[in-house]
């Protein structure tokens, strides 16, 4: 079973590109909740190349690895990624008049319900847009000084 979330980011194409790409920012916004985090992001963004992450609870009690392969990226517009586990994921950045609708579809797995991972990867896609926006506006308020 294939899921999808999406949400329109209020900022250029290419702040949300480069902060969906860069290590520096993915452990900033990579959580779907307040009690987690992500402790380390990697990236090597070619077909073939390798994108990692290590999410934790901040109290310590559980953490995993997410790691895939890039198998497909068109620049600023779409990556396609197998897990090591073999699910694919597919991430769309499609500029609108309201900013960037990014949109992402994965592929289920067997452990947490159809709920629970659409309310997760929805949490952490929000937690992006709202990442990106705000790196937006302090440019902008830096810019107007």
């Amino acid at each position: 079973m294939k899921i999808t979330v999406e949400t329109t980011v209020d900022a250029p194409l290419a702040d949300v590109w480069h902060a969906w790409n860069n290590p520096d920012d993915i452990v900033k916004w990579n959580a779907a909740s307040d009690d987690w985090h992500t402790t380390r992001a990697a990236t090597d963004l070619r077909v073939g190349g390798v994108l990692s992450s290590r999410m934790e609870a901040k109290d310590g009690s559980m953490g995993f690895d997410f790691a895939g392969t890039y198998t497909q990226i068109e620049t600023q517009r779409l990556i396609e990624y197998e897990l090591d586990d073999g699910r694919t994921v597919r991430v769309e950045f499609a500029p609108t008049d309201k900013g960037v609708t990014v949109c992402e579809t994965f592929d289920a797995e067997s452990t947490h319900s159809e709920e629970q991972q659409r309310a997760g990867w929805q949490a952490i896609l929000d937690r992006f847009a709202n990442h990106v926006t705000s790196l937006d506006r302090s440019r902008t308020s830096q810019n107007a000084g």
